[in-house]
């Protein structure tokens, strides 16, 4: 009963947690976060026509290339049930937010003891970037959900009878690929490590359900874009193309400095303008301004690809052709300074990927001061800094399977974003599992770790 009373009250913080970050991100919701508006269309036409389809009223179906349909479909559900407005989709995800808290309680039960569940659920009650984004209609608070699910019936299924729990497992890997597509890999990863780390026939047979389970729920995404766009694929236009271009050329300037060069190519579209804006910028920074040129001038040239046609289907297979040309140009940035490419992807992208996040409303970064942007940061490094000594801590008390189904998703996002652009949120639905480590990690090195009873996992080694 008291871990009842302890949770009840970890899950009211994490309400208040959302509902401030509701209140705080409010005068963002229409002009920032430009993700949102795609996300609500979507969501607005399958909820009033069933057709997934940014053009729900021309006279000929165009398909969606661009995102997949887990999260437009929450979306949707939420507006049948109160009406295609924003709160009550901030309001249902606040409720998901406190869910991930009750999902990392139970994974806490499975591999520690109470002291261990109720910190780590404490712990993601507090980890602020979860409501952040919780209070906007993006993919990141619906897919922590579903892959801190995927990871706690991992956890369930490496007992005995544990077949069950691994098909959800790989039901549930599947829904984070529909909500966000670089998890598509993911069932592959994950099973083949629990194969390596929980070996035996019967356990091996157990992990290939689980994995055909994902596969399965894949099959009608993929069987729409086959049949709509010729192609198998999970999102034909926004693929991995923009995302190798962006990564050619993120950290060769500060993000600041990136974010003010493309809101310039975004803002000037005259190209003898454009480049004296850029020359003043680069002036203004004392560096110099022919990668800058470079840069604006290929963004400008691609997106025009995608944003010159009028015509809503000439569109999408623009906005397709747009993904190879971002791939092309990318891939040739990186050849012209290879050992330059892999340092910044080594430093800056990695810190970026785990350790960047500014849970401040987007309209206020560039006035915070960067003492307390350094501060976020630092507190983010010693999560996982913690949670390496987590891992550590496991595997030393003989939980290394419970280790390596705990850490397999973070390494999984890094092996996936590492080489692309990364951003701090692309690592979010991994944060509750890191911060059950970090919170086994402290535990460990304040000497009051206490692993789960024996029974309970001598099961899954029998």
């Amino acid at each position: 009963m008291p871990d009842r009373r302890w949770l009840l009250a970890i899950l009211a913080v994490a309400a208040l947690h959302g509902a401030f970050y509701a209140w705080y991100q409010r005068p963002d919701w229409f002009t920032e976060w430009s993700d949102q508006d795609g996300y609500r269309k979507l969501g607005a036409a399958l909820a009033t026509t069933g057709r997934f389809t940014r053009y729900p009223d021309s006279a000929d179906y165009v398909p969606e290339v661009i995102r997949t349909p887990g999260y437009p479909a929450f979306v949707a559900l939420v507006y049948i049930a109160a009406g295609v407005h924003q709160l009550p989709v901030v309001i249902a995800q606040i409720g998901v937010f406190m869910l991930i808290c009750g999902v990392v309680y139970a994974m806490g039960r499975e591999i520690g003891d109470r002291r261990i569940a109720l910190g780590a659920a404490a712990a993601t009650s507090l980890y602020a970037p979860l409501p952040y984004f919780a209070a906007l209609v993006v993919t990141e608070t619906f897919a922590t959900l579903w892959c801190t699910l995927a990871i706690w019936l991992c956890l369930l299924a490496r007992r005995e009878r544990g077949w069950s729990r691994a098909i959800g497992a790989g039901v549930a890997m599947g829904i984070t690929a529909l909500v966000r597509p670089a998890f598509a890999l993911m069932p592959f990863f994950m099973f083949g490590a629990a194969t390596l780390v929980l070996p035996g026939r019967r356990r091996a047979a157990r992990w290939a359900a689980g994995t055909l389970a994902a596969v399965l729920t894949l099959t009608p995404w993929l069987a729409y874009n086959y049949i709509y766009l010729h192609r198998f694929t999970m999102s034909p236009g926004g693929g991995l193309g923009r995302a190798i271009f962006e990564s050619s050329w993120q950290g060769k300037w500060s993000g600041r400095v990136q974010d003010q060069l493309t809101h310039i190519a975004d803002a000037t579209w005259d190209r003898a303008a454009l480049d004296r804006d850029v020359r003043a910028l680069a002036a203004a920074q004392h560096t110099d301004p022919e990668p800058m040129l470079a840069y604006v001038h290929q963004w400008q040239d691609i997106r025009r690809i995608w944003t010159e046609p009028t015509d809503s289907y000439e569109r999408i297979n623009a906005r397709m052709r747009a993904d190879e040309e971002y791939r092309r140009v990318g891939l040739e940035n990186m050849r012209r300074d290879p050992a330059g490419h892999l340092t910044r992807r080594l430093t800056r992208g990695l810190f970026t990927l785990w350790a960047a996040e500014i849970p401040l409303r987007y309209s206020d970064i560039d006035a915070t001061p960067p003492v307390v942007i350094r501060a976020i940061w630092m507190v983010q490094a010693i999560v996982v800094a913690l949670a390496c000594t987590g891992i550590v801590a496991l595997v030393g008390r003989g939980l290394a399977a419970e280790a390596v189904l705990l850490a397999t998703p973070a390494i999984y996002i890094t092996a996936v974003h590492l080489p692309l652009l990364t951003e701090a949120r692309q690592s979010l639905p991994a944060y509750p599992a890191v911060l059950l480590l970090a919170t086994c990690g402290a535990a460990h090195l304040l000497h009051r770790f206490t692993p789960a009873p024996t029974p309970a996992i001598a099961a899954g080694r029998a």
